[in-house]
């Protein structure tokens, strides 16, 4: 994917800025990518100023991701994020049909903490699912899937792709803990090589203000495609 020249700014004062992060760019340097263009380097550039990652999106995931303006105002609002107050909800499509609604409670390693196994907490519930004609597993002629709005209530690595995995029903085009059968075909059938996980919303209280901020990012033309290509955009 082409890096962007920006990005869509979902909120903006003078302590904070959102933006809808598009999938397929690192949110900063690292020694094992030789990618070359990153999220802060761009928008740093875009607002003329330096910022702070209060949280972060994997590479392959888009949607809000907000930062702050000053190493303090970051400071401010990640502890939200660390005391678990801050409402998050992700939009993805998965394999086979979920339960409506669920709960996944299932301990994740953490490698970047070296502590081991952490508790994870994941809720769900099912907005749409579907059934099309298409032999992906050659076990079953038809293949089914379901959109689901996942709401961590931590913050591990990978956690929903790792918990919507322990289910049973990976994301679509999720390399690392993915169904192999189904990246192939989406990738060779319909050229599709993003993953199908968005973060679609994102609730707060303004660490400055008190004010509540309720920021919402929509989907991109690749996901709302694929929702065309599994059958549920007509059941939405």
């Amino acid at each position: 994917m082409t890096a962007p020249d920006a990005f869509p700014i979902l909120y903006e004062d003078d302590h904070y800025v959102a933006i809808n992060k598009p999938w397929g760019i690192l949110m900063h340097r690292t020694r094992i990518s030789e990618d070359t263009v990153f999220v802060v380097q761009i928008l740093r550039d875009q607002i003329g100023r330096r910022i702070y990652p209060v949280h972060r999106l994997d590479r392959a995931t888009s949607g809000v991701l907000i930062f702050g303006k000053t190493p303090e105002a970051a400071g401010l609002l990640g502890e939200q994020f660390m005391d678990k107050t801050v409402d998050k909800k992700y939009l993805s499509i998965v394999r086979g049909w979920t339960d409506e609604t669920g709960e996944i409670d299932y301990a994740l390693a953490d490698a970047d903490s070296g502590k081991g196994l952490l508790p994870a907490v994941t809720n769900y519930r099912r907005l749409a699912c579907s059934e099309i004609d298409a032999a992906i597993g050659l076990r079953y002629k038809t293949a089914r899937f379901s959109l689901v709005q996942a709401m961590p209530e931590t913050g591990r690595r990978h956690q929903i792709r790792k918990h919507l995995a322990h289910i049973n029903h990976p994301v679509i085009g999720d390399k690392r803990h993915g169904d192999v059968k189904q990246n192939t075909y989406f990738r060779e059938v319909f050229s599709m090589r993003r993953m199908l996980l968005h973060a679609s919303e994102l609730q707060c209280v303004h660490p400055v203000t008190g004010v509540s901020l309720h920021i919402s990012a929509s989907a991109d033309t690749e996901f709302d495609r694929a929702l065309e290509i599994t059958g549920l955009a007509a059941q939405l």
